[in-house]
Order: C-alpha cells, then sequence, then structure tokens
C-alpha cells in the first residue's frame, strides 16, 4: 500500500512564478501548435464525417477543473452520438475500481474512435482549453462531475490544481492503472510539479502518442 500523500495547499498558493511561467507557456505552446497541426485537425475532421455522417465531429463534456469548477472540455468525436445515454447500460462492466469508467472494448468506440483515441489525437482540441484557461498542458486529469461524486476527501486534493491535457498518470500508465494508483501519481504530481517536470512529461507524451502505452 502507498504511503498517502497530503498537499500543503499553501505551499501551492506561493508558487507564483512557476504558475506565471506555466500560465504563458500553455497560451504560447497551444496557439503554435493549433496552427501547424491544423492540417491533421482537418484530416480528423473529414475522418469522424465519413465514418458517422450524422454525427458532430467534436464532442463538448462538462468536466471538473481546480477547486470543483465545471467547464466544458473539447474533443474530437470518438463514440456514437448517443454515447453517454449508453453508458448507464455499461456500467456494471466497468474495468477500473472506483470513481471512473473505463472499459477495453467499449461498444460505443467508432473505427475511426479507436484509432484517434489510440494514438490520443482525440485530445488535441483541449488546446483550445489550454488557451481559456480552463486546463493547463500538463496536470491530473479534469475529472466527470457524477466521477467527483464518489470522491474521498483524499480524492479532491486532485481539484486543488489546475488539470491538465497530459500529466503523470498518462505517461506512467494509462488505462494499465486502477483508480487509486491514478489518484496516487496525480497527487505526487501536483507535490513535486515545476518546470523541468512538466518539460519531461511533455516529452513523455509525445513519444507515447507514437508508440502508445495502453489507451483505449
Amino acid at each position: 500500500m502507498n504511503q498517502e500523500i497530503h498537499i500543503n495547499e499553501e505551499q501551492l498558493n506561493h508558487q507564483y512564478g512557476y504558475r506565471i511561467i506555466k500560465r504563458l507557456f500553455g497560451i504560447v505552446a497551444s496557439s503554435i501548435a493549433l496552427v501547424i497541426i491544423s492540417p491533421l485537425l482537418l484530416l480528423i475532421a473529414i475522418c469522424i464525417k465519413i465514418d458517422d455522417p450524422h454525427g458532430p465531429v467534436f464532442y463538448n463534456q462538462q468536466r471538473v477543473g481546480k477547486d470543483g469548477k465545471i467547464f466544458k472540455i473539447y474533443k474530437f468525436r470518438s463514440m456514437v452520438s448517443n454515447a453517454d445515454e449508453l453508458l448507464e447500460k455499461l456500467r456494471e462492466k466497468n474495468e477500473i475500481n472506483g470513481a471512473m469508467f473505463k472499459m477495453k472494448d467499449d461498444p460505443r468506440i467508432t473505427r475511426v474512435g479507436r484509432v484517434i483515441r489510440k494514438y490520443s489525437l482525440d485530445e488535441l482540441p483541449q488546446l483550445l482549453n489550454v488557451i481559456k484557461g480552463d486546463m493547463s498542458i500538463v496536470g491530473p486529469r479534469p475529472p466527470l462531475p457524477s466521477e467527483v461524486a464518489e470522491y474521498t476527501a483524499y480524492d479532491k486534493q486532485r481539484l486543488m490544481v489546475t488539470p491538465g491535457a497530459t500529466g503523470l498518470w498518462q505517461v506512467t500508465g494509462r488505462n494499465d492503472v486502477d483508480f487509486d494508483t491514478m489518484v496516487q501519481l496525480d497527487l505526487d504530481y501536483i507535490q513535486h510539479r515545476s518546470i523541468w517536470l512538466d518539460l519531461k512529461i511533455m516529452c513523455k507524451t509525445v513519444v507515447i502518442m507514437i508508440k502508445p502505452n495502453g489507451a483505449y
């Protein structure tokens, strides 16, 4: 059993330099990235539309951010249009213990969806969330409100910082680790976060997008 981590909120509030640099870097890097990868974004959008002409290209969903703030996350749609409605019927097949849902052979995922999820391409529109300030490039993944409703006080420490488009969980094991381990990884990141650690995680994220480590 891993030792429990308890975050010092006062210490987080005093990381002024780190937070300013991280915010400025997020805006600049995300803006440049969106311009550079715009042809790829267009190609993904076309493939999604060809695969499922009747559904939207993008999928917007409510997520919980820093201090419990609700925001709308942007993703490429990787599931059938009525995926949220079908979720309740699949909950008993959840393959991860804890306050999250993961199913390796989820029948709601489309053909194009399986490809873009494997290489994390469905997450690229979240660069817009980074520019808006809802998210940062690196941080804990933002959970669903229904998941947070099941959180313990210990789990809620994940919400003490701005969520990220990638994080320590994604580059360590992603869907191959359980909920408790994910929380432990996120709290470890929050406790030790720094510019150097963020850059290290971003570099590992690029590698994992080329050679996936358990995304589905």
